[in-house]
Order: structure tokens, then C-alpha cells, then sequence
């Protein structure tokens, strides 16, 4: 089972708490906490957060200075102690702790019956209904290292990290509440330090808009320390004096929401997420000026590192409690896929706009097979003509058939063009195809059915040497229309073929993503309702090349046949180029993506037909297949292609842009961890 195991793959659970607490009764409240505790640990939780002064209750005032009650913590802190040396899980609690003469708001990390270190609050708020001074002092300066606590020599102070042994990329960092509302938080130089996970343990009281905010504030903080943000405030059962208490408790990793708490739940709340430690570290790696960040303040980041084993389960099948997108460049909701493909058509219009402004010329040259790619490029063409306040006309669209093109397609293309107003034409390639076949001796040419790669690409070639010759007449340029994931696969025809062009508007554009783009013209009638009948006729049509005859008029060739269904090999390429994930970890994440068709949100509007599921050899299948052409085979295309702009978070293939690589890679060391999946 260790492949399906999540600490295979670099993953980890955490869990925030937000227990039912009673005012100053550390032992009723110690009694809350530990159902939850148990409860993270039964679902593989290996870090579990509770809110600020957990132990006492944040709003008891002048009762933190009460002896009874401070001997009442350390009792249930104790008990927490001794309790936590059968569980697996690190308990981070708050307390109140009496140390050197002062009383401090601390945070407790707890593990195996050991107290791994104490950290107390930095930033202690006296303004508005806050005056935590009253009764606290801050821990920027105590001036102590360590403490006794429980029969213990523990660690103590702001400048603690805690670093798992047997974890890669796991370091820890405490802070509480107030500490994340600064200009710059304590878990800032943190993370520059090297924590991966910041954890704050708050109270925050709540009033009305303060939820938004402290969304914002977490969000943004892990999005700029390029870590997880795990965030639980004290909810039921905190006193209401002056003040009200929501339970907001919320995990975040580099400015992704994974999991948020029920806001003024009756019911104690836990929220569980699983934390990809080695996809932040990649990350850090990738944006070279963290680390620049990190040298600038070198001063500042004199932390102590405190080793700590973790022994997770390394054995069972766990779950994922992290959602997977099926589609990583087409997001689930509709409001986000309705602005996603409004901003994608912008960008595509706008590099259009200015390659036509700074070439000096009006007219775009095009070749309209009635498929995906082509169409989408056209519609962009259009948009952009509009946009220039140029007559579409301007576009000198050629439908091209040649020895297989079937009806459907090329009526298809004709009806989109009229119904788009662009200049249309015709060219019948077959003779122009014959002769070369007859020129280069292919058996072909002599009445023999030989339909090899030369036979294909023929065809390919003469379509985009016939359009460059015609951008030269009309003082035109050739927009291309092949789009990311063919470039990944290297599903293209190189150099004098539809790899080339003199301007490439989907160059960054998945073939899933342009789907969906498609479609949203033909839903929003961006162009008519003629243009949108046509459009949704060519979603529905079999993904070919038409390059081989076939019977009747369906195609012989099915893309999807020869290098995958384009919905798993989008999902390879944006963990291989976006992530630099391993083949087994993509494998392991698209397992739990694609296993189960009933399980999770499809991108809306999508057919019911192409909603299925992918079991595990099948996925390997396609990866192994992903792996060859991507890595090993396909470079020399990417190396050489044309301009165009990046569209997608999801990255370019330019080598003038994300993507920079070797023509002549090896691809061993990929598919020798292809070998770890089952």
C-alpha cells in the first residue's frame, strides 16, 4: 500500500481545531480538546492546531494572573502531555505560562510525550478592546532559552523552528494572532528560515467584515512565505462580556484555500487538509528571489532548530483530503471559468493586436480545418479585427482538404467562416500532395496504400508552405493554431508544417482549455447564434488529423488513440512543467483525480459523455506514453516554435519562456519512477 500512502509522495495532514471551551476551567477544556485530538490522529492527521490560550480561554481578563488558575493550566498540560504519548499527532496548544517573574501567551508543541518547544506572542495588541499588556509580557526579548515545563527542559523563545527528521521539507514555525497582522509577521524571516508550515494559534473576536480580512491576511501571507498557513480562533464558549467568537479556523498553502471551519458552529469544529510540502519547496526552489529575500536578511534569521522525529504511517492507505482538480487549466466553477475565459481571450487578442501593430500589417492569413485549434484561432482573429476596428475581411481564412478531409469538417468550416464574415476560400491540396508523393518516389504515387508518416506529413507540410505563400501576396502574417498540449507531445508537424507559423495565439493553450474557451463563445453567442451552432458542432466532432482515408465520413485516425485522452495528458503536463513532480507522484495525484467519475465537481457544461473515469494501469499507460514524447522525443519542436503569449499560470513551452530544456534529453531517470507505480 505505501504507493497510495501520502508521505510517499510528499504529502502531509493537518488538522485545526476549534473546540467548546468554558471560561478559566482548564480541565473541562482540556477535556474538549482531546476528542479532537483523537479524532485528527484516527484520520492520519500529523498536526493538529487548537486556538490561542486554548487551555484557560483567551477572555478571562485579569483571572491569567490568578495562581489557582495558572497551577489549573500546567495540571491539564500535564495530562496533555501524558495523553500524547500513544498518539502520533503534534498537539499545538495555547497557554498562559508564568516564566522568570513574567507571565507569557504561549504557543505549546507537543508530541509523544515530549514538549518539542514554547513559543510566546510577539506582538501583544493594547488598542481598541484589546489590552493584552495588562497582563502579558512579549516574548521578543524575555531573554530565556529555556524552561522547565512538566518535568522538562524545554525549548523557549520567538526563534524557534521545529524540524522533522524523517520528513523531508517539514519545519514548523508558531505564532499567535496578533503576530500575522504586522507589517511583517514573526513567520515571515520564518519561512525564510526554511518553515514550510506557520501555524497561528488565535482567539480574534469577531465583528462584522473581520472573517473577510483575516482571509486576506492568510491568503496573501502564505501565498508571499511560499508556505502553508494554518489558522484556528476560539469559538464556543469564550466569554461574551464585550466581545462575540466565531470558531473561524482555515489552512491555506501558497495562497490556495484547502479547508475552512463552520463559522459560529453549536458544534465543535475540525477541519483536516493534507499540506504537499515537496510542491512548496519546488516552488521556492523555481522563484529564484525567495532566496535572494532570504540572503538580504540573513541578520534576522538566527532561529534554533529543534529535530523532532514524526513516525507517520507510512503503511495505509490514508485518503487525500486535498481536492484535485481533473482539469488543472479549466477550473470547476462557473464564475471562474466564465473569467478565466475572458481574461484567456484577452490575452490571446491583445499579443494579436500588437504583433499586427508592430509588423505593419492588416491581414491574417489562416487555415480552417473545421477542428479545435483552428477554430479557436479564427475566433481570436476575429476579435482582434474587431478590436483594431478592422473589417473582418481582413482575415483570409483557406479551408485545405486534402486525401482525407471529410465532409463534416470542411462544411463545418465553411459554415463558421461565413457565419464569422471572413474572407473564404477553398484550396483542393490533393493535386499539390500527389505530385510531391510522385516527386519523392512514394509508393503512394504508384496506386499503392501506404499511409506512413511521410504520406501524413505531405500533407501537412504543403497546407503550411501554401499559407506562408500566401501571406507573402497579401502582405499578411500566418497565425498558427496549434496549442500547448500538441506542443508537449510533439502531436505536430515540424518545421515547414503546422509547428510553424509567424505568430502562434495558442502556443500556451491546453487542448482541454480550448475546448471550454469554444465553448463559452458558442454560450455567450460572442459572434451570433449561426456561429454558435456551428461551434457546438465542432465540440462534438472526433478529434482527428485527417491524414489517412478512411470509410465513409468519419475519420480514420483518432487522435486519442495514438497519444491519450488529452484530459490525462493536460494533467501530466501541468504537474511535470508547472510542479516538477515525478511521473509516480502525478500517477498518485491522478488516481485520485480521475478513479471516480462520481466524485467531485466537473467543469461546467461539459458533456455527460466525457465524464468517465481512469483507473490506475490506464493512467501509467498514458504517463509512460507522456513521459517518452515530452522528455525524450518532442523538445527540438518546442525548441523552435513560433511566438505567441502565455495564456496560463499553467506555463509556456517557449524556450523563451517557462520552458528551457535540451533537444537531446535522455527520459531514463522519468521512466525509471514509472516503475514505482503499481
Amino acid at each position: 500500500m505505501q504507493f497510495c500512502n501520502l508521505h510517499t509522495h510528499g504529502l502531509m495532514r493537518i488538522a485545526c481545531a476549534a473546540p467548546r471551551l468554558k471560561v478559566a476551567d482548564p480541565a473541562f477544556n482540556l477535556a474538549q480538546m482531546l476528542p479532537l485530538l483523537r479524532r485528527a490522529e484516527g484520520e492520519g492527521a500529523s498536526i493538529v492546531l487548537f486556538p490561542e490560550l486554548g487551555l484557560s480561554a483567551y477572555a478571562i481578563d485579569d483571572l491569567h494572573m490568578q495562581s489557582a488558575l495558572l497551577q489549573a493550566v500546567r495540571d491539564a498540560l500535564a495530562a496533555l502531555v501524558d495523553e500524547s504519548r500513544h498518539l502520533r499527532a503534534i498537539a499545538v496548544v495555547g497557554a498562559p505560562l508564568r516564566v522568570g517573574g513574567r507571565l507569557f501567551n504561549c504557543a505549546i508543541a507537543i508530541h509523544r510525550g515530549r514538549i518539542l518547544a514554547v513559543v510566546p506572542k510577539t506582538y501583544l495588541p493594547n488598542y481598541r478592546e484589546f489590552y493584552e499588556r495588562r497582563q502579558f509580557a512579549s516574548g521578543e526579548r524575555a531573554g530565556i532559552t529555556s524552561i522547565e515545563l512538566c518535568g522538562q527542559e524545554v525549548p523557549f523563545g520567538t526563534d524557534i523552528l521545529l524540524t522533522a527528521t524523517d520528513i523531508p521539507d517539514l519545519t514548523l514555525h508558531m505564532e499567535i494572532c496578533e503576530d500575522v497582522w504586522m507589517p511583517v509577521p514573526p513567520s515571515s524571516f520564518a519561512a525564510l528560515a526554511g518553515a514550510t508550515v506557520l501555524l497561528n494559534l488565535s482567539a480574534s473576536n469577531v465583528t462584522i467584515g473581520k472573517s473577510d480580512w483575516r482571509h486576506t491576511l492568510c491568503k496573501a501571507h502564505s501565498g508571499r512565505c511560499i508556505a502553508a498557513y494554518a489558522y484556528s480562533a476560539a469559538g464556543t464558549g469564550e466569554s461574551t462580556t464585550d466581545l462575540a467568537w466565531d470558531g473561524q479556523a482555515m489552512i491555506y498553502e501558497n495562497g490556495a484555500l484547502l479547508a475552512e471551519a463552520e463559522r459560529f458552529a453549536s458544534e465543535p469544529q475540525l477541519i483536516l487538509a493534507d499540506i504537499d510540502l515537496e510542491r512548496l519547496a519546488l516552488d521556492r526552489i523555481r522563484m529564484n528571489t525567495f532566496g535572494d529575500n532570504a540572503d538580504a536578511l540573513r541578520d534576522r534569521l538566527n532561529f534554533r532548530r529543534i529535530a523532532f522525529a514524526l513516525e507517520p504511517d507510512r503503511e495505509s492507505d490514508l485518503g487525500l483530503k486535498r481536492e484535485i482538480e481533473r482539469f488543472p487549466f479549466v477550473p470547476s466553477d462557473d464564475a471562474k471559468l466564465n473569467e478565466l475565459c475572458f481574461e484567456a481571450y484577452n490575452i490571446q487578442s491583445h499579443g494579436l493586436r500588437q504583433r499586427l501593430a508592430s509588423t505593419r500589417v492588416d491581414k491574417i492569413v489562416i487555415g480552417v480545418s473545421g477542428g479545435l485549434d483552428s477554430t479557436q484561432a479564427l475566433l481570436v482573429a476575429a476579435d482582434t479585427m474587431d478590436a483594431l476596428g478592422l473589417p473582418r475581411e481582413n482575415i483570409l481564412a483557406y479551408t485545405l482538404p486534402a486525401f482525407a478531409t471529410s465532409e463534416s469538417t470542411k462544411t463545418n468550416a465553411w459554415r463558421l467562416m461565413k457565419a464569422l464574415g471572413v474572407t473564404a476560400a477553398e484550396i483542393d491540396m490533393t493535386p499539390a500532395c500527389r505530385q510531391m508523393l510522385v516527386d519523392i518516389g512514394h509508393p503512394f504515387a504508384e496506386g499503392h496504400l501506404v499511409y506512413d508518416i511521410t504520406f501524413e506529413n505531405v500533407q501537412a507540410g504543403a497546407r503550411t508552405s501554401l499559407l506562408f505563400r500566401l501571406a507573402n501576396k497579401n502582405n499578411g502574417i500566418v497565425l498558427g493554431t496549434g496549442d500547448l498540449s500538441e506542443l508537449a507531445l510533439g502531436w505536430c508537424t515540424y518545421g515547414v508544417g503546422d509547428q510553424m507559423s509567424h505568430y502562434n495565439v495558442n502556443g500556451s493553450v491546453s487542448k482541454t482549455l480550448i475546448q471550454h474557451l469554444i465553448r463559452w463563445v458558442a454560450r455567450t453567442q460572442r459572434f451570433g447564434s449561426e456561429a454558435s451552432v456551428t461551434l457546438e458542432a465542432i465540440l462534438a466532432t472526433e478529434i482527428s488529423p485527417e491524414l489517412v482515408p478512411g470509410e465513409g465520413d468519419g475519420p480514420s485516425q483518432k487522435t486519442e488513440d495514438f497519444v491519450g485522452p488529452y484530459a490525462l495528458q493536460d494533467f501530466n503536463l501541468f504537474y511535470t512543467t508547472r510542479y516538477g513532480f515525478a511521473p509516480s507522484k502525478i500517477a498518485f495525484l491522478a488516481h485520485h483525480a480521475w478513479a471516480d467519475a462520481a466524485r467531485g465537481d466537473w467543469p461546467p457544461h461539459m458533456e455527460a459523455a466525457k465524464q468517465v473515469a481512469y483507473d490506475l494501469p490506464t493512467i501509467k499507460k498514458w504517463l509512460t506514453v507522456f513521459v517518452r514524447r515530452f522528455f525524450e522525443t518532442s523538445q527540438f519542436k518546442r525548441s523552435a516554435m513560433p511566438n505567441g503569449p502565455k495564456v496560463s499560470s499553467g506555463g509556456s513551452l517557449s524556450p523563451r519562456g517557462d520552458w528551457r530544456a535540451p533537444s537531446d534529453a535522455s527520459a531514463s531517470a522519468w521512466l525509471a519512477d514509472l516503475d514505482r507505480i503499481p
